[in-house]
């Protein structure tokens, strides 16, 4: 008998260069190897536990539901993961990590420790390569035990006896207090046959993950009142970045539905140039100017010399082609299919990107990164592609699939662009034409004031000429595309809560129309999306609704799980969270509106003099 985990019941541990998911029951359903991108080879999270998991925790009878940990979360300020469960006979912790790589392979490490009593613990470890399809060769290699499917090899070390059982390792055995069991599963490339992966030191392993963290958290410069959520929001952003080459995956996972049961199953595995963008804002924001230089890179490299061919999505080692199939063996989580890999939205026209990738150049610029040559000459690429295409219509910020048009979000950003170019010429930092320039900014922004906006309804729209809103319009105010306090803003930002928010405030991206498609071309529903809802508090706190803002703000931090992180979406009606999991979008939302929050109240703060 198998229990589907909520979204929320996950809690993730990652090297930057791939991450796990664990359940509150003691088993890792989700991890692809060697990358983030790569098969995943346990993916009982979109299937069953027959495509691969690893369970551990106190022992059950057969048939019967694991239990979930009494007690779980991160230790201090780090991605090590502890989870507790309290048992008739004792009390025991398991603690898993990934160790950054340093010269070694991913490594995947859970210690098993005795806290009070004795207590019979069972590790029944199920490996599946290919997405769960494919079950390997398992074999003892002196002493070690290896399972191979292909390029891949998996490598089991503990001190405890393991017996294999239709292809699963399974122990069991038993701690008391004061003890531990440590067992480190190692990926290596089956294709290195002469050479085996080093068995860990785990105490050391440990310790070194541990400090790891603790360094890098002590970089956050953030000290405000949501000093807390906020590290947790950054250190996921942070394992969501692939160290190697600087890149930001939009989310962990594919395929985890925006509503259950429905067919809106994507795969964010990938680095959106959009959402890469918005989590450097959010990392630079609070201290972290290493993440923007190691992304700057990867931004040059991915769009090498060509802005002209600009893609919004690119692999995590800037790779274009990024085909999308399903995955026809596997059931979707909770019977949600398809479960899709690859993206075809690689292929999209989305005219607000180039202004994201602008913005976080010029906050680079604004925080102190060291103009760069090659920068400044992608930079004034991306401008040329503007110049191009600004009056084109495009697929929009949430990559609709139901037909091109003139989105206003598109515009607004199309303009940040121009405006930000603008800024650094009159600066010396970039070298064009600031008369042409000054005069395509206020070109556009005459255009989307005139066909953007409904007079009649005090309300820019989703797109010129219709009808519909769109969340997006909440960043009219933060980009400085008009002030807060204009009517036009105003009454968008009223429009907004009254036709996509539901009574407690959390924001839908768009209307969506059941059974018929909408303007994105698909049937069904979503949840309400949670960067949607921390534009609004942005967008009430710059409209001088500072308590109304603070109160969402709270309202969101209550949506997180129990460690601190979220998802995509919210529904407000089941109370659970959708999508993939962990979100960057979600997490990044909740670092900028904690800082906007703390700046808006310490200018409104009354000064005392000495």
């Amino acid at each position: 008998m198998e229990r589907r985990p909520r979204i929320e019941d996950y809690a993730p541990i990652g090297d930057m260069q791939t991450a796990a998911l664990v359940c509150r029951d003691g088993s890792v359903d989700w991890l692809c190897l060697p990358r983030f991108d790569s098969p995943a080879v346990f993916t009982s999270l979109l299937g069953t536990k027959e495509n691969g998991s690893w369970r551990i925790g106190p022992a059950c009878a057969t048939g019967t539901l694991a239990p979930y940990a009494d007690r779980r979360g991160y230790r201090g300020n780090s991605l090590i993961l502890a989870s507790e469960w309290d048992t008739p006979t004792g009390v025991i912790r398991v603690t898993d990590f990934m160790p950054p790589r340093d010269g070694h392979g991913p490594q995947l490490i859970r210690i098993v420790e005795g806290v009070s009593g004795q207590v019979e613990v069972e590790s029944a470890l199920c490996p599946r390569f290919g997405y769960g399809r494919h079950r390997p060769w398992i074999h003892e290699h002196h002493g070690r035990i290896v399972a191979i499917d292909g390029p891949d090899a998996l490598w089991l070390d503990s001190a405890v006896d393991v017996v294999e059982k239709e292809g699963s390792l399974v122990s069991r055995f038993t701690v008391a207090a004061g003890e531990a069991v440590a067992f480190a599963l190692s990926w290596h490339s089956s294709h290195n046959h002469l050479t085996t992966p080093e068995v860990p030191d785990t105490d050391a392993a440990l310790a070194a993950t541990g400090e790891f963290w603790r360094e890098w958290v002590a970089q956050c410069t953030y000290d405000g009142p949501y000093r807390e959520a906020v590290i947790r929001a950054l250190i996921t952003l942070k394992a969501m970045t692939y160290a190697p080459t600087g890149a930001v995956v939009a989310a962990v996972t594919t395929s985890l539905p925006e509503t259950i049961g429905g067919i809106r199953n994507w795969d964010y595995r990938y680095t959106w140039l959009r959402d890469a963008a918005i989590t450097l804002s959010a990392l630079l924001r609070t201290g972290y100017r290493q993440e923007a230089e190691g992304w700057r890179h990867w931004l040059q490299r991915a769009v090498a010399g060509d802005p002209d061919k600009l893609q919004i999505m690119y692999s995590i080692l800037g790779e274009r082609e990024l085909p999308e199939r399903e995955l026809t063996w596997l059931p979707g989580y909770e019977g949600s299919t398809p479960v899709r890999v690859g993206n075809d939205a690689a292929g999209q026209l989305q005219l607000d990107v180039p202004g994201e990738v602008i913005e976080t150049l010029y906050l680079a610029h604004v925080h102190g990164l060291a103009r760069c040559e090659r920068t400044a000459t992608l930079h004034l690429g991306l401008v040329d592609y503007l110049k191009q295409r600004w009056q084109m219509p495009d697929d929009g910020i949430w990559e609709v699939r139901g037909g091109r048009r003139h989105f206003v979000h598109s515009k607004v950003m199309t303009w940040v662009a121009v405006d930000r170019t603008v800024q650094l010429v009159e600066a010396g930092v970039l070298s064009a034409d600031l008369a042409e320039l000054v005069e395509l900014r206020d070109a556009i922004h005459a255009e989307v004031c005139e066909k953007g906006y409904d007079a009649a309804r005090n309300t820019f729209t989703q797109s010129y000429g219709s009808d519909e809103l769109d969340a997006a319009l909440l960043l009219i105010p933060r980009t400085g595309f008009l002030p807060p306090d204009d009517p036009r803003v105003l009454g968008t930002v009223a429009a907004v809560r009254r036709e996509l928010a539901t009574a407690d405030g959390l924001v839908h991206r768009y209307p969506t129309d059941g059974e018929r498609e909408g303007v994105d071309g698909l049937a069904g529903d979503e949840g309400s999306f949670l960067l949607c809802s921390y534009w609004l508090v942005d967008a009430l706190a710059l409209t001088g609704q500072l308590d109304e803002a603070r109160a969402l703000f709270e309202r969101l931090l209550s949506l997180r799980n129990d460690v601190g992180l979220l998802a995509e979406e919210y529904d407000a009606a089941s109370g659970r969270q959708l999508g993939n999991f962990p979100q960057a979008f979600s997490m990044l939302g909740l670092i900028e509106s904690s800082v906007l929050l703390f700046e808006l109240e310490q200018a409104a703060a009354p000064v005392i003099a000495a």
